[in-house]
């Protein structure tokens, strides 16, 4: 069965101010030693399965530009453009209704943009083996990671060990992010998976699974795919799709099917989601220091520093996080990364834009 894939590109990545910017968000930059950005990773990473033509970025028309000029051999129409947006759902909803226009059926991996895998071929491995469980009837297939930690940060999948089909389990619940005594007995139970928000199923089944949890979108989605290759286009695009109600793929679709199965994998998973992950995929020097830029530290221990030309001299840190780019600087221990969305909140309160 073909296989294509939904690479979703419209988050903010507002964890990761001062370099992510409403200009330039996350999945744009470049975190790693191999100055790839994160959704050129995306793309490199499964072109052994997907041809590059059945690759389809969502994002919106802000970062149009952007995705064209990081990714030039993919064609211009594979762009998909929400004209707001309404979390994931509707943007999966809209990639599967265009696969669905091109192909009228077809596997569809959906992943986010800004994930970091390190081993390949096991990831690979993994997303074909979802190709063949979802590939028997109507199967709604998601990727877990086995957890390493009691983390708090990711919502958990529970699973069935009696009830498999091919390598996967039948998944029995999602759960949002617990608090820390709950994350330590999920890993402890040895019952619980990592959501990883990656999935694998065909059109024509995660189509009817709207249609049955979300009639009111699978109405839209369809006025939108009847007006695809049309002069009429953008403007059905931009009236149904705004009347969409925003809506997770996990609350809309994956808490109420049935038919969901899992896919256990370790290849190295990182969802980059603050900048504490810098400290975990680049390599650290003797003192655990992650250092970017001219710096010079002295008595620094477990600190991040991304910089530019500019020197950065510390003394005396330990477990900070330092960014400085041109016009913001952020200071930050790193037990309090997860709290740097506060410092935009704050910036569109005091209403200095040009900040964020």
């Amino acid at each position: 069965m073909k296989k294509t894939a939904l690479i979703m590109a419209g988050g903010r990545g507002e964890r990761f101010w001062p370099k992510s910017r409403q200009n330039m968000p996350k999945q744009f930059l470049s975190l790693t030693d191999d100055d790839k950005t994160m959704i050129q990773l995306t793309v490199e990473r499964i072109l052994p399965l997907v041809d590059m033509e059945d690759i389809f970025i969502a994002t919106n028309q802000d970062y149009k530009a952007l995705v064209r000029e990081q990714l030039p051999q993919l064609p211009e129409q594979n762009i998909l453009c929400e004209p707001v947006g309404k979390n994931t759902a509707p943007c999966i909803g809209l990639g599967a209704v265009h696969i669905a226009k091109k192909y009228e059926d077809a596997l569809m991996f959906v992943l986010p943009s800004d994930h970091l895998i390190k081993m390949h071929k096991i990831f690979l491995r993994s997303l074909q083996d979802a190709c063949d469980v979802a590939e028997q009837g109507e199967n709604l297939v998601t990727i877990g990671i086995t957890p390493s930690s009691p983390e708090t940060g990711y919502g958990y999948i529970r699973f069935d060990a009696e009830h498999t089909l091919g390598r996967a389990f039948k998944v029995e619940q999602f759960v949002e992010k617990p608090n820390l005594e709950k994350a330590k007995e999920y890993l402890n139970s040895g019952l619980y998976m990592w959501n990883s928000g990656m999935f694998t199923w065909k059109v024509s089944t995660i189509l009817k699974n709207i249609q049955t949890f979300m009639p009111q979108t699978y109405d839209g989605l369809q006025r939108i795919g009847q007006a695809i290759g049309t002069e009429q286009e953008n403007e059905v695009l931009a009236r149904e799709f705004t009347a969409f109600k925003s809506e997770s793929i996990d609350y809309g679709i994956m808490e109420k099917a049935s038919n969901i199965y899992i896919l256990t994998s370790a290849f190295g998973w990182d969802d980059v989601g603050s900048w504490l992950a810098v400290g975990r995929i680049k390599k650290t020097n003797e003192l655990g220091n992650v250092v970017n830029g001219n710096a010079i530290t002295v008595d620094t221990q477990n600190t991040i520093i991304q910089g530019d030309k500019k020197l950065i001299a510390t003394v005396g840190l330990e477990n900070m996080i330092i960014v400085d780019t041109p016009d913001a600087l952020l200071v930050c221990e790193k037990d309090h990364a997860g709290e740097i969305k506060k410092v935009l909140e704050n910036l569109k309160i005091c209403n200095r834009t040009e900040y964020l």
